[in-house]
């Protein structure tokens, strides 16, 4: 890999060497690998469709059910309001279950994947 970066005092290198592109391949069609993308896929997917499907019932009863969405449940505070707010609270809701489903099971499966390709290298 070719840096702009000039070599350490002395002349020796000191970048960790690369993994082929070889390398790179064979871990990608590696059991380890599928099971990573698989476990990522199968929180991420299903996640990602609940959120759409939930957006886009909120966008739908706006244009569609004025009446309900104008409903009045305490105060000025309508059920528009709520479902609107709702939608920030879901996203901030999704964003920290990733980050824990992510810390707990693709970070060690990734970083043993990772580990074992710059040994290899």
């Amino acid at each position: 890999m070719a840096t702009d970066a000039p070599s350490p005092p002395g002349g020796t290198d000191t970048s960790a060497a690369q993994p082929t592109t070889e390398q790179f391949i064979e871990v990608q069609e590696s059991a380890e690998f599928g099971e990573l993308r698989r476990t990522y896929r199968s929180f991420a997917f299903p996640l990602t469709v609940a959120f759409i499907a939930w957006y886009l019932l909120y966008v739908l009863l706006s244009n569609y059910a004025g009446g309900f969405m104008g409903t009045k449940l305490f105060g000025n505070i309508n059920v528009a309001l709520v479902f609107g707010l709702a939608q920030f609270a879901t996203t901030f809701l999704i964003a920290w279950l990733y980050s824990r489903h992510a810390a707990a099971k693709l970070d060690p499966k990734a970083e043993a994947i990772k580990s074992r390709m710059e040994d290899d290298a």
